[in-house]
Protein backbone atom coordinates (compact mmCIF):
# COMPACT_ATOMS: atom_id res chain seq x y z
CA UNK A 1 0.00 0.00 0.00
CA UNK A 2 1.30 3.54 -0.98
CA UNK A 3 1.72 5.58 2.48
CA UNK A 4 1.58 8.89 0.29
CA UNK A 5 -0.26 12.35 1.64
CA UNK A 6 -1.36 14.59 -0.79
CA UNK A 7 -0.45 18.57 -0.36
CA UNK A 8 -3.15 21.16 -2.53
CA UNK A 9 -1.87 24.40 -2.80
CA UNK A 10 -4.38 27.02 -2.51
CA UNK A 11 -3.63 30.00 -1.00
CA UNK A 12 -4.36 31.98 -4.45
CA UNK A 13 -6.57 34.73 -4.28
CA UNK A 14 -7.27 34.52 -8.08
CA UNK A 15 -7.78 38.48 -8.54
CA UNK A 16 -7.93 37.93 -12.42
CA UNK A 17 -11.41 36.41 -11.12
CA UNK A 18 -12.54 39.77 -10.21
CA UNK A 19 -14.98 38.17 -7.49
CA UNK A 20 -15.50 38.17 -3.64
CA UNK A 21 -14.37 34.58 -3.14
CA UNK A 22 -11.60 32.72 -4.11
CA UNK A 23 -11.38 31.48 -7.50
CA UNK A 24 -11.20 27.97 -6.60
CA UNK A 25 -14.63 27.95 -4.61
CA UNK A 26 -16.15 29.08 -7.84
CA UNK A 27 -18.30 26.16 -9.28
CA UNK A 28 -17.04 24.10 -12.05
CA UNK A 29 -18.53 20.53 -13.10
CA UNK A 30 -21.03 21.04 -10.84
CA UNK A 31 -18.88 21.60 -7.79
CA UNK A 32 -16.29 24.19 -6.38
CA UNK A 33 -12.69 23.78 -8.33
CA UNK A 34 -11.19 22.91 -5.13
CA UNK A 35 -13.70 19.85 -4.42
CA UNK A 36 -12.82 18.08 -7.38
CA UNK A 37 -9.16 17.70 -6.48
CA UNK A 38 -9.71 17.76 -2.93
CA UNK A 39 -12.09 14.05 -3.30
CA UNK A 40 -9.14 12.87 -5.60
CA UNK A 41 -6.97 13.14 -2.52
CA UNK A 42 -9.43 11.66 -0.24
CA UNK A 43 -9.67 8.45 -2.71
CA UNK A 44 -5.58 7.97 -2.85
CA UNK A 45 -4.56 8.46 0.34
CA UNK A 46 -5.12 7.49 4.08
CA UNK A 47 -4.17 11.02 5.21
CA UNK A 48 -6.31 13.98 5.44
CA UNK A 49 -5.70 16.16 2.51
CA UNK A 50 -3.44 19.30 3.34
CA UNK A 51 -4.53 22.45 2.42
CA UNK A 52 -2.31 25.18 2.23
CA UNK A 53 -4.39 28.53 2.24
CA UNK A 54 -3.89 31.96 2.58
CA UNK A 55 -6.35 34.94 2.83
CA UNK A 56 -9.96 34.25 2.42
CA UNK A 57 -9.14 30.49 3.66
CA UNK A 58 -11.95 30.11 6.56
CA UNK A 59 -14.44 29.65 3.30
CA UNK A 60 -12.27 26.41 2.24
CA UNK A 61 -11.88 25.32 5.95
CA UNK A 62 -15.89 25.48 6.32
CA UNK A 63 -16.01 23.64 2.78
CA UNK A 64 -14.19 20.74 3.66
CA UNK A 65 -14.16 20.78 7.73
CA UNK A 66 -12.43 18.26 9.56
CA UNK A 67 -12.08 15.91 6.45
CA UNK A 68 -8.71 18.19 5.56
CA UNK A 69 -5.99 19.92 7.11
CA UNK A 70 -5.67 23.05 7.00
CA UNK A 71 -2.02 25.39 7.22
CA UNK A 72 -1.85 28.89 6.62
CA UNK A 73 0.62 30.58 4.14
CA UNK A 74 0.81 33.79 5.41
CA UNK A 75 3.68 35.58 3.16
CA UNK A 76 3.12 35.07 -1.06
CA UNK A 77 6.58 33.79 -1.37
CA UNK A 78 5.83 31.38 -4.11
CA UNK A 79 4.90 27.65 -4.66
CA UNK A 80 8.19 25.85 -2.82
CA UNK A 81 7.80 27.89 0.30
CA UNK A 82 4.03 27.26 0.00
CA UNK A 83 4.95 23.50 -0.14
CA UNK A 84 7.02 24.03 3.02
CA UNK A 85 4.50 25.44 5.09
CA UNK A 86 3.12 21.87 5.07
CA UNK A 87 6.01 19.90 6.69
CA UNK A 88 5.24 20.43 10.44
CA UNK A 89 1.95 18.79 9.34
CA UNK A 90 3.49 15.80 7.71
CA UNK A 91 7.23 15.73 8.02
CA UNK A 92 7.69 11.87 9.47
CA UNK A 93 4.07 10.87 9.07
CA UNK A 94 4.43 9.68 4.94
CA UNK A 95 7.20 8.63 2.77
CA UNK A 96 5.74 10.26 -0.45
CA UNK A 97 3.93 13.11 -0.78
CA UNK A 98 1.67 14.56 -3.93
CA UNK A 99 1.83 18.25 -4.19
CA UNK A 100 -0.91 19.43 -6.73
CA UNK A 101 -2.49 22.95 -7.79
CA UNK A 102 -6.01 23.51 -6.47
CA UNK A 103 -7.12 25.60 -9.71
CA UNK A 104 -6.63 22.19 -11.66
CA UNK A 105 -10.22 20.49 -10.96
CA UNK A 106 -9.46 17.65 -13.91
CA UNK A 107 -6.89 15.93 -12.49
CA UNK A 108 -7.40 12.99 -11.66
CA UNK A 109 -7.30 10.47 -8.37
CA UNK A 110 -6.02 7.62 -10.80
CA UNK A 111 -3.14 10.07 -11.94
CA UNK A 112 -1.75 11.16 -9.28
CA UNK A 113 -1.65 7.30 -8.14
CA UNK A 114 0.16 6.55 -10.77
CA UNK A 115 3.13 8.95 -10.10
CA UNK A 116 3.51 7.96 -6.60
CA UNK A 117 3.41 4.50 -7.63
CA UNK A 118 6.07 4.81 -10.22
CA UNK A 119 8.10 6.71 -7.44
CA UNK A 120 7.36 3.60 -4.64
CA UNK A 121 8.91 1.69 -7.99
CA UNK A 122 11.92 3.47 -8.78
CA UNK A 123 12.75 5.19 -5.50
CA UNK A 124 12.94 8.48 -7.59
CA UNK A 125 13.15 12.05 -5.83
CA UNK A 126 10.53 13.37 -8.03
CA UNK A 127 7.70 12.08 -10.65
CA UNK A 128 6.13 14.77 -12.31
CA UNK A 129 2.98 14.74 -14.51
CA UNK A 130 4.10 16.26 -18.20
CA UNK A 131 1.78 17.43 -21.28
CA UNK A 132 2.29 17.92 -24.70
CA UNK A 133 2.01 21.70 -25.50
CA UNK A 134 2.72 24.05 -27.93
CA UNK A 135 5.78 27.31 -28.14
CA UNK A 136 3.33 30.30 -27.34
CA UNK A 137 2.64 27.95 -23.95
CA UNK A 138 2.78 29.67 -20.59
CA UNK A 139 3.68 26.03 -18.77
CA UNK A 140 7.70 25.47 -17.89
CA UNK A 141 9.46 22.96 -19.89
CA UNK A 142 10.57 19.93 -19.01
CA UNK A 143 14.04 20.07 -19.61
CA UNK A 144 15.91 16.41 -21.20
CA UNK A 145 19.48 15.44 -21.93
CA UNK A 146 21.06 13.62 -24.31
CA UNK A 147 20.26 10.52 -22.66
CA UNK A 148 16.61 11.67 -22.00
CA UNK A 149 17.03 12.03 -18.38
CA UNK A 150 15.11 15.44 -16.48
CA UNK A 151 17.13 17.65 -15.60
CA UNK A 152 15.21 20.83 -14.79
CA UNK A 153 12.07 22.15 -15.38
CA UNK A 154 12.18 25.77 -17.28
CA UNK A 155 9.62 28.40 -16.34
CA UNK A 156 8.72 30.30 -19.34
CA UNK A 157 9.58 33.54 -18.58
CA UNK A 158 12.82 32.13 -17.27
CA UNK A 159 13.39 30.68 -20.79
CA UNK A 160 13.20 33.59 -22.81
CA UNK A 161 15.95 35.53 -20.69
CA UNK A 162 18.16 32.62 -21.85
CA UNK A 163 20.42 32.49 -24.76
CA UNK A 164 18.75 29.46 -26.06
CA UNK A 165 15.48 30.79 -25.44
CA UNK A 166 13.98 29.41 -29.19
CA UNK A 167 15.36 26.15 -28.17
CA UNK A 168 13.91 26.35 -24.80
CA UNK A 169 10.48 27.54 -25.72
CA UNK A 170 9.96 24.93 -28.22
CA UNK A 171 10.30 21.99 -25.95
CA UNK A 172 6.69 20.03 -26.14
CA UNK A 173 6.99 18.07 -22.97
CA UNK A 174 5.84 20.88 -20.70
CA UNK A 175 5.16 20.73 -16.90
CA UNK A 176 1.63 19.43 -15.92
CA UNK A 177 1.84 20.81 -12.18
CA UNK A 178 1.35 17.86 -10.37
CA UNK A 179 4.22 16.13 -8.49
CA UNK A 180 4.90 12.96 -6.42
CA UNK A 181 7.79 13.23 -3.94
CA UNK A 182 10.44 11.39 -1.90
CA UNK A 183 8.79 12.90 1.72
CA UNK A 184 12.08 12.94 3.41
CA UNK A 185 14.07 14.43 0.48
CA UNK A 186 11.58 16.79 -0.27
CA UNK A 187 11.49 18.31 3.79
CA UNK A 188 15.44 18.26 3.73
CA UNK A 189 15.25 20.24 0.22
CA UNK A 190 12.41 22.66 0.18
CA UNK A 191 14.77 25.46 2.74
CA UNK A 192 17.25 25.42 0.47
CA UNK A 193 15.62 26.34 -2.77
CA UNK A 194 16.90 29.59 -4.33
CA UNK A 195 15.15 32.74 -4.07
CA UNK A 196 13.66 34.11 -7.61
CA UNK A 197 12.34 37.18 -8.53
CA UNK A 198 8.94 37.14 -9.53
CA UNK A 199 7.12 39.26 -12.33
CA UNK A 200 6.63 42.27 -9.83
CA UNK A 201 9.58 42.44 -8.37
CA UNK A 202 9.02 40.67 -5.39
CA UNK A 203 10.96 37.28 -4.05
CA UNK A 204 9.66 33.60 -4.59
CA UNK A 205 10.43 30.14 -4.47
CA UNK A 206 9.47 28.27 -7.08
CA UNK A 207 8.70 24.03 -6.11
CA UNK A 208 10.19 23.48 -10.00
CA UNK A 209 13.71 24.24 -8.74
CA UNK A 210 13.79 20.93 -6.58
CA UNK A 211 14.02 19.06 -10.14
CA UNK A 212 17.45 20.59 -10.85
CA UNK A 213 18.24 20.07 -6.60
CA UNK A 214 17.63 16.92 -7.34
CA UNK A 215 19.95 16.46 -10.04
CA UNK A 216 22.58 18.12 -8.08
CA UNK A 217 22.18 15.36 -5.28
CA UNK A 218 22.55 12.39 -8.34
CA UNK A 219 18.73 12.11 -7.85
CA UNK A 220 16.47 10.29 -10.43
CA UNK A 221 13.92 13.04 -11.29
CA UNK A 222 10.88 10.97 -13.92
CA UNK A 223 8.28 12.69 -16.08
CA UNK A 224 5.56 11.05 -17.23
CA UNK A 225 3.01 12.19 -19.92
CA UNK A 226 -0.47 12.46 -19.39
CA UNK A 227 -2.71 10.76 -21.63
CA UNK A 228 -5.38 13.57 -21.29
CA UNK A 229 -3.92 16.91 -21.47
CA UNK A 230 -7.04 18.43 -19.74
CA UNK A 231 -6.04 17.27 -16.50
CA UNK A 232 -3.84 20.37 -16.92
CA UNK A 233 -6.20 23.29 -17.62
CA UNK A 234 -6.53 25.73 -14.63
CA UNK A 235 -9.13 28.21 -14.23
CA UNK A 236 -7.58 31.93 -13.24
CA UNK A 237 -10.01 34.05 -14.94
CA UNK A 238 -14.19 33.36 -15.99
CA UNK A 239 -13.47 32.71 -19.21
CA UNK A 240 -10.84 30.25 -18.50
CA UNK A 241 -13.63 28.51 -16.38
CA UNK A 242 -15.91 28.30 -19.16
CA UNK A 243 -13.04 26.35 -20.69
CA UNK A 244 -12.78 23.97 -17.95
CA UNK A 245 -16.24 23.29 -17.35
CA UNK A 246 -16.70 22.15 -20.92
CA UNK A 247 -13.80 19.78 -20.68
CA UNK A 248 -15.81 18.65 -17.62
CA UNK A 249 -18.74 18.03 -19.74
CA UNK A 250 -16.70 16.12 -22.24
CA UNK A 251 -15.19 13.64 -19.61
CA UNK A 252 -18.62 12.96 -18.27
CA UNK A 253 -20.64 12.58 -21.70
CA UNK A 254 -17.94 10.00 -22.90
CA UNK A 255 -18.09 8.22 -19.54
CA UNK A 256 -22.25 7.64 -20.05
CA UNK A 257 -21.45 6.83 -23.66
CA UNK A 258 -19.11 4.05 -23.01
CA UNK A 259 -21.50 2.40 -20.16
CA UNK A 260 -24.71 2.47 -21.95
CA UNK A 261 -26.60 5.62 -22.06
CA UNK A 262 -27.35 7.36 -25.23
CA UNK A 263 -26.79 11.58 -25.71
CA UNK A 264 -28.21 13.35 -28.46
CA UNK A 265 -26.71 16.08 -28.63
CA UNK A 266 -23.64 16.33 -25.93
CA UNK A 267 -22.88 20.31 -26.12
CA UNK A 268 -26.10 20.32 -25.06
CA UNK A 269 -26.46 18.20 -22.50
CA UNK A 270 -25.29 19.00 -18.56
CA UNK A 271 -24.77 15.94 -16.03
CA UNK A 272 -23.18 16.60 -12.71
CA UNK A 273 -20.12 14.27 -11.03
CA UNK A 274 -22.60 12.75 -8.98
CA UNK A 275 -25.52 11.87 -10.81
CA UNK A 276 -26.49 8.04 -12.01
CA UNK A 277 -28.23 7.14 -14.93
CA UNK A 278 -29.07 3.42 -15.87
CA UNK A 279 -28.61 1.56 -19.08
CA UNK A 280 -30.10 2.39 -22.51
CA UNK A 281 -31.06 5.79 -21.26
CA UNK A 282 -31.65 8.36 -23.96
CA UNK A 283 -31.37 11.82 -22.58
CA UNK A 284 -32.24 14.84 -25.32
CA UNK A 285 -30.96 18.68 -26.10
CA UNK A 286 -30.83 20.65 -23.58
CA UNK A 287 -31.18 18.80 -20.56
CA UNK A 288 -29.50 19.20 -17.05
CA UNK A 289 -29.03 16.40 -14.66
CA UNK A 290 -28.09 18.19 -11.23
CA UNK A 291 -27.02 17.27 -7.65
CA UNK A 292 -27.50 13.67 -6.62
CA UNK A 293 -29.89 12.92 -9.30
CA UNK A 294 -30.22 9.25 -10.22
CA UNK A 295 -32.08 8.06 -13.64
CA UNK A 296 -33.07 4.54 -14.20
CA UNK A 297 -33.29 2.53 -16.88
CA UNK A 298 -35.28 2.39 -20.51
CA UNK A 299 -35.93 5.98 -19.84
CA UNK A 300 -36.00 9.18 -22.07
CA UNK A 301 -35.17 12.61 -21.01
CA UNK A 302 -35.45 15.99 -22.47
CA UNK A 303 -35.57 18.29 -24.70
CA UNK A 304 -35.69 20.65 -22.47
CA UNK A 305 -35.38 19.01 -19.25
CA UNK A 306 -34.31 19.89 -15.40
CA UNK A 307 -33.53 17.07 -12.93
CA UNK A 308 -32.45 18.80 -9.74
CA UNK A 309 -31.76 16.28 -6.74
CA UNK A 310 -34.05 13.95 -8.65
CA UNK A 311 -34.94 10.08 -8.25
CA UNK A 312 -36.20 8.89 -12.21
CA UNK A 313 -38.05 5.19 -12.08
CA UNK A 314 -36.98 2.80 -14.91
CA UNK A 315 -38.82 3.61 -18.12
CA UNK A 316 -40.02 6.95 -17.63
CA UNK A 317 -40.34 9.48 -20.21
CA UNK A 318 -39.36 12.98 -18.98
CA UNK A 319 -39.95 16.07 -20.91
CA UNK A 320 -39.61 19.71 -20.79
CA UNK A 321 -40.11 19.73 -16.98
CA UNK A 322 -38.48 20.63 -14.32
CA UNK A 323 -38.39 17.93 -11.67
CA UNK A 324 -36.31 19.14 -8.39
CA UNK A 325 -35.94 16.95 -5.44
CA UNK A 326 -39.08 14.28 -6.50
CA UNK A 327 -39.54 11.10 -6.88
CA UNK A 328 -40.89 9.58 -10.24
CA UNK A 329 -42.27 5.95 -10.03
CA UNK A 330 -41.31 3.64 -12.79
CA UNK A 331 -43.40 3.49 -16.30
CA UNK A 332 -44.20 7.10 -15.68
CA UNK A 333 -44.64 9.57 -18.69
CA UNK A 334 -43.99 13.18 -17.16
CA UNK A 335 -44.22 15.86 -19.39
CA UNK A 336 -44.97 20.23 -19.77
CA UNK A 337 -48.63 19.20 -20.73
CA UNK A 338 -49.15 16.51 -17.58
CA UNK A 339 -47.63 18.39 -14.90
CA UNK A 340 -50.27 18.62 -11.86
Amino acid sequence: MLDLAVVILAAGKGVRMNSKKQKILHAVGGAPMVAHLFEAAVAISQHPPVLVIGEGGEQIQALFGQRGQYVAQTEKLGTGHATQMAMPLLAGRASQVAVCYADMPLLRAETIRGLAERQAQTGAAVVLMSVRGTADSAFGRVVRDANGRVTEIVEAAQARQRPNSADLLAITEQNGGAYCFEGAWLWQTLPQLPPRTARDGHTEYYLTDVVEAAVRDGRLVEAILTDDPDECLGAGTRAELIAVDRAFRRRTVHYWLANGVTIIDPATTYIDPQVQIGQDTIIWPNSYLQGETVVGEDCVIGPNTILRNAFIGHRCTVEQVVVDGRTVADNTRLSDSTRD
